[in-house]
């Protein structure tokens, strides 16, 4: 051979090699994969893991925990004594950090005070605690991973439209944006959105349901329903410009559609928002910046809103040194309301833009609230105390990492659960897990009234009298549309008792029970659906999980 052709083949190989290790995408095996990033994902790989399978976490997420990382420190509760397994064990390191002095670097415990989300913050009897600051939540995900050696692949974007590779009623494979494949003989969708769920063709909901379809009473829409202060209630302001002046034009962020019949189902998703962590700590306060394009017209009804004697805007629980974990308050807050009906849906670049869209409010309101003449001076001055906190999401200028899905696709998958399950009208015989927490939609929209005022629809609390259980068949799609997938967050639900479910305690419940089922599946080489109610009943007790309680009578 000569020189030149010895040289030719030696650079072809040399090539050939760097391309087969650095540019051909690759595939990936495990037992199970997990597609989310999410506390329930975390949970799931957890148990899986301890059942001694393989298991893999893809994610498009560069931070784990979802929302209890992401500002949602103070947590939505119910009964903590339903609350059992993997998610307690998170609650009780919770516990064991706060415990150090050494985690008290803003401010003494001594302090912080005890209130949580009607309870105490810190329970000395269970040994948990239900307040926390992101970062430390997201260590103690970390941590879970490290110990249970979990391995995880991060910024991996599902291939929505032809990524899900299916043969005879099973996912075979799944494939990334960036060309890598994923194979197992199990998977699970952790994702809060249901990607995975419904790109394997799994059937879901968006919206509300009309009352009619379960025979439920607070689904669908509900107008001049108040229970909370999200609302405007009988106050009269006029969504037009030129106050009541139709003709002049309608106000930014108020629809100018039917709102609906009384009861009846449309396409509308409850508001969502970012949980800030803020302080008024001094050297960790990041002063609330002007957004670029920062509009004050955008803020106009807020504007009225004070006009009309009410200034309540910013809700805040207390969560450790000194910081609060920031909600919606009134009928003009940080919720967006109707500017996120496409997102459950949505390509990526346009949910980009719909977050970007909410950034943007957000920052905008915060702004809005500390440099705008018609907010009373006092007010103005006591936020310029407050900002975000420095020590938090320090990649992300300090704003959480996840927007508050609090509602995407819903799942119809073998049991839907109503609020005649939560409220106790219907039996629940296969319980993998309970939830307490009250039934809360917030608000949906924001119309104008037939005798020309805004108000907004949506924002109900309903009470369950106890504990409910939730069903095995919300995690399970139905048996002919898929056989080896489990979705234990997208859950199959209406959308008022999803309104119970989605808390973060509930998730990670259900994310367990989801590995659990998972794990005998694969022990008894099994499909998911052909494992006995009795055999996975036994693991879950065995393993922490709380699947039936009655409160004590007085």
């Amino acid at each position: 051979m000569k020189k030149s052709s010895l040289l030719f083949f030696v650079l072809f190989v040399s090539f050939s090699s760097f391309l087969s290790a650095n540019d051909i995408p690759r595939t990936y095996k495990a037992d199970v994969i997990i597609y989310g990033g999410t506390s329930a994902a975390i949970a799931s790989a957890i148990q899986l893991k301890r059942m001694g399978k393989s298991v893999l976490v893809v994610c498009p997420e560069k931070h784990i925990g979802g929302l209890s990382s992401s500002g949602l420190g103070f947590t939505d509760l119910g009964n903590k004594r339903v609350i059992g397994g993997i998610s307690k064990e998170f609650y009780e390191e919770v516990y064991a950090h706060y415990q150090n002095k050494e985690a008290w670097n803003w401010q003494p415990k001594t302090d912080y005070g005890n209130i949580a989300q009607g309870t105490t913050a810190i329970d000395d009897d269970l040994k948990t605690m239900w307040t926390f600051e992101p970062h430390v939540a997201e260590n103690i995900f970390e941590n879970f991973v490290k110990e249970n050696q979990i391995e995880i692949l991060r910024d991996k974007w599902l291939d929505r439209e032809s990524g899900v590779k299916m043969e005879k009623g099973k996912i075979v494979s799944i494939t990334m944006l960036d060309g890598t494949t994923y194979k197992a003989k199990i998977f699970i969708d952790a994702t809060y959105e249901g990607d995975l769920m419904a790109a394997a063709g799994v059937k879901y909901h968006v919206g509300r349901e009309a009352n009619s379809v379960y025979k439920e009473q607070w689904n669908g829409v509900q107008k001049e329903e108040f229970h909370h202060s999200h609302n405007f209630g009988d106050r009269k302001i006029s969504p037009y410009v030129i106050p009541g002046d139709p003709t002049s034009g309608i106000l930014p962020r108020i629809s100018t559609e039917d709102p609906g019949e009384q009861g009846s189902g449309d396409h509308r998703v409850q508001a969502y928002n970012y949980r800030l962590c803020t302080t008024n700590a001094e050297g960790n306060v990041v002063p609330f910046e002007k957004p670029e394009n920062y509009d004050p017209a955008q803020y106009e009804l807020l504007r009225r809103v004070f006009e009309s004697g009410r200034y309540s805007m910013f809700g805040g629980g207390k969560i450790p040194n000194m910081k609060r974990d920031v909600n919606n308050v009134g009928p003009f807050s940080s919720d967006n309301i109707g500017m996120n009906y496409e997102y459950p849906e949505a390509s990526y670049e346009k949910r980009k833009e719909i977050l970007d869209e909410h950034i943007a409010y957000h920052k905008g309101l915060l702004y809005f609230w500390g440099h705008d003449e018609s907010v009373p001076e006092r007010f103005r001055t006591s936020i310029k105390k407050w900002g975000l906190a420095k020590d938090e999401f320090a990649d992300n200028g300090h704003w959480p990492y996840q927007i508050y899905v609090r509602e995407a696709r819903r799942m119809i998958g073998e049991f839907v659960m109503t609020e005649n399950e939560i409220l106790g009208r219907n039996k629940v015989n296969q319980s993998i897990g309970m939830g307490s927490y009250t039934m809360d939609s917030h608000n949906a929209q924001r119309y104008i009234t037939k005798e020309g005022y805004v108000q907004n629809e949506g924002d109900l609390g309903i009470d369950a009298e106890e504990p409910y259980q939730i069903h095995l068949g919300t995690i399970l799609p139905k048996e002919k549309e898929c056989k080896n997938l489990l979705v234990p967050a997208a859950v199959s639900s209406s959308h008022i008792a999803f309104g119970s479910i989605r808390m973060e305690p509930v998730f990670m419940i259900l994310g367990q029970s989801a590995g659990t089922l998972a794990g005998l599946a694969l022990e008894d080489k099994k499909n998911l659906h052909d494992i006995s109610y009795g055999t996975l009943r036994k693991v879950l007790q065995k393993d922490g999980q709380v699947l039936e309680f009655s409160t004590p009578k007085d």
